[in-house]
């Protein structure tokens, strides 16, 4: 195809959006309503998984050690727990530093007054790198000589990773759904647009015009409506996101919610959106001229 005919067809593409304003205007409003949704849902499902990820880093496994050994007997267990495949850390806590904590949590209680640190037990804080394997890891720690017990939350580390694997299914649903309602609204755009120049279309092919030659002004045309719609909706949702994050910030209330600055999502944001306008435009405008090629 010459150079001279591709800078035609542009144009032509370019022309038909403005020829059918209101439903160009439609599709760009549906395409960024969907993909602020989209994008929305997918940010809040990254923030929330860090948040259980962090959550869940805070399950541990108490590993206390036998009354008989010495202090530095009950050290040396660390060595041997450290070097275990699923334990991240492993932090060695005295009777006495168990004590302190113990009055602590007790302090207001009048039947823990007479603890002493003879009466607790030497314990290491073990933190785990997959939590879903706490119960193995559990079991290996248990059969290290001088471990007189453990302590170990099994549904609490099974109930994060639950929580792990619905938001993962229903954030791949949901976005997936909204992709295919926004390249259905393209497609349909493009579709109209076709529809009223069919009989155009019906002389172009008597006429010798290639396929290609009649595709392309509506492929620019629907890849035209999604990239705008795509731009506009990365746009909105920044600046719906830094208020959200500021407004968090704000009420001491919410504070629980950590949610990561925009910026630390920026690439992935930009690769994601543009993707998603390339496709629902490109492959909604493609798939709705096929019917009408067969003149």
């Amino acid at each position: 195809m010459k150079s001279n005919n591709i800078g035609y067809l542009l144009k032509e593409g370019l022309r038909h959006i403005f020829t059918h304003g209101f439903m160009s205007f439609a599709a760009v409003c549906v395409t960024v309503a969907c993909l602020l949704i989209v994008g929305s849902f997918a940010i809040l499902a990254y923030n929330l998984d860090i948040m259980v990820e962090e959550l869940n880093q805070t399950s541990e496994i108490l590993v206390y050690v036998d009354s008989s050994l010495s202090d530095a007997e009950a050290r040396s267990i660390g060595t041997k727990i450290n070097m275990l495949d699923n334990v991240l850390q492993a932090t060695f806590v005295s009777r006495e530093e168990a004590l302190q904590r113990f009055v602590a949590d007790h302090e207001d209680d009048s039947a823990f007054s007479g603890v002493r640190a003879e009466d607790l037990r030497h314990r290491f804080v073990v933190i785990l790198e997959d939590n879903a394997l706490m119960e193995e890891t559990d079991l290996q720690l248990k059969s290290i000589p001088g471990v007189a017990n453990t302590s170990a939350a099994y549904e609490l580390a099974e109930g994060f990773s639950t929580v792990q694997d619905v938001l993962h299914i229903v954030s791949y649903a949901v976005i997936a759904v909204l992709l295919v309602v926004s390249l259905l609204i393209i497609s349909n755009t493009v579709k109209l647009a076709m529809y009223d120049r069919r009989d155009e279309i019906a002389i172009m092919k008597m006429v010798g015009a290639t396929n290609g030659f009649i595709r392309l002004p509506f492929v620019v045309e629907g890849f035209t409506l999604g990239m705008l719609g795509a731009t506009l909706a990365f746009g909105l949702e920044w600046v719906m996101y830094d208020a959200l994050v500021a407004r968090i910030a704000q009420a001491d209330s919410l504070r629980l919610f950590n949610f990561v600055p925009f910026q630390e999502l920026l690439l992935p944001m930009v690769v994601t959106f543009a993707a998603a306008g390339m496709f629902v435009g490109i492959v909604g405008s493609w798939s709705s001229i096929r019917r009408f090629m067969d003149v």
